[in-house]
């Protein structure tokens, strides 16, 4: 079983099994391939200078002791998907504002892009109202750079690491079988 299979299953066993769409397991088992360790090392840390930071709203970092926080507050998982959906796009989109065209991550970048609209796609599915009010507070904050957010200095390499590990947007596919 490859590494990063393996920390999607733990993922699963701690946030709990929830049907999806067949596409949004296929995308979400492409972007977990595209955001594997090695990728995400080799495009956002070692084609980076030492310590570049891209600053974000603080909203924009979704780590896993706010997934729990939000859980505990019985959010559902259809609304951590949606959330975690918002936030990992707005990240990539984050990282790519940065990036010439000439960057050798742009391609990388673009790819990622491209897998977050395809899975926009099956995510605009979900109606404002069908989403718990704290998550649609989140993302309308994650959309709005206003003057009150606070921003954040991190590292594009953590940016992408966010994007992967709360990943309660993670299907219980029977993709591993």
């Amino acid at each position: 079983m490859q590494q990063g299979y393996a920390a999607v299953l733990c993922v699963l066993a701690v946030l709990g099994l929830e049907a999806a769409a067949p596409g949004e397991c296929e995308l979400t088992r492409l972007l977990q391939d595209k955001l594997q360790y090695e990728m995400r090392l080799q495009y956002m840390k070692h084609y980076f200078p030492i310590d570049y930071t891209v600053q974000v709203q603080y909203e924009e970092v979704l780590r896993p002791s706010n997934i729990t926080r939000l859980r505990n507050g019985t959010v559902s998982e259809a609304a951590l998907r949606y959330l975690w959906f918002h936030v990992s796009s707005q990240a990539v989109l984050r990282i790519r504002e940065v990036l010439p065209e000439k960057h050798p991550s742009w391609k990388y970048t673009q790819e990622l892009c491209q897998l977050f609209d395809a899975l926009g796609e099956e995510y605009s599915k979900y109606r404002q109202t069908d989403v718990e009010t704290v998550v649609a507070d989140l993302v309308k904050l994650i959309y709005s750079a206003g003057a009150e957010s606070r921003s954040k200095a991190v590292r594009p390499k953590a940016l992408l690491d966010n994007c992967l590990k709360p990943q309660p947007s993670i299907p219980s596919c029977q993709m591993w079988e």
